[in-house]
């Protein structure tokens, strides 16, 4: 059994100054389930990482302008709980300590067995976001990341890749408002160029498959956005 058998759904920023790194990266992470960006400096990644909430950042230690060790110091600094593995050419020990120092969660050197860094991803998912792999139960739903399946009381839901998407985002969330760029940026893209009613369309969906006539299950606060409150 591979190490990434249960990375389908996982979030992971790539931040990396070298195309034909990102590129190898995103090519086999893709093809392992995950939900991939990229950025190739310091201030993207940290943009990126707004918006994208990552829940791992491979981040190089070499970047233009603002270098790897400057980012992590940012994020951990902003509370980021993302899983950061950083990426050096050089394997110094004065390196390692200073990125495990600053709230590095993990470190390599390159060149790098993908295999290995599969795994590595694994056990911080695994340590950090335990929710993310196998089931999870919340009040009447069970969600299955590794077959992308949420069952509610029960029943098995028929739901495209974006409302389970949608749903996945709105049972995490349970209880908090999200609104609708929130929304956007985190079940579409964080550049999005539609407009905001694709929200409005994807709800309505879902209350019709989840039987929330009276939308007590999904809540609408005008002006504010969406909750989910389980009972």
């Amino acid at each position: 059994m591979k190490a990434s058998a249960a990375l389908g759904g996982v979030r992971i920023l790539l931040v990396d100054d070298e195309p034909h790194i990102l590129e190898f990266l995103e090519m086999g992470l893709i093809g392992e389930g995950c939900q991939i960006k990229l950025a190739d400096d310091g201030r993207k990644a940290l943009a990126a990482a707004e918006a994208f909430q990552p829940h791992v950042i491979i981040l190089d230690v070499m970047l233009p302008g603002m270098n790897g060790m400057e980012v992590c110091r940012e994020l951990k600094a902003a509370g980021s709980d993302a899983a950061v593995i950083m990426l050096t050419a050089r394997d110094e020990v004065g390196d390692r300590v200073e990125g495990l120092r600053i709230g590095a969660d993990d470190y390599m050197a390159k060149p790098f067995s993908f295999e290995e860094l599969l795994a590595r991803i694994l056990a911080r998912v695994r340590n950090q976001f335990p929710g993310l792999l196998g089931e999870v139960s919340a009040g009447p739903f069970r969600l299955d990341d590794r077959k992308r399946r949420i069952t509610y009381e029960g029943t098995p839901l028929a739901l495209s890749p974006t409302e389970y998407d949608l749903l996945r985002l709105l049972i995490q969330k349970n209880g908090t408002v999200l609104s609708k760029s929130t929304i956007l940026s985190l079940v579409w893209d964080y550049d999005f160029g539609g407009q905001d009613n694709i929200v409005e369309v994807y709800i309505r969906s879902l209350r019709e498959k989840l039987g929330d006539k009276e939308h007590r299950l999904i809540r609408t606060l005008r002006g504010a956005g969406y909750r989910l409150d389980l009972p």
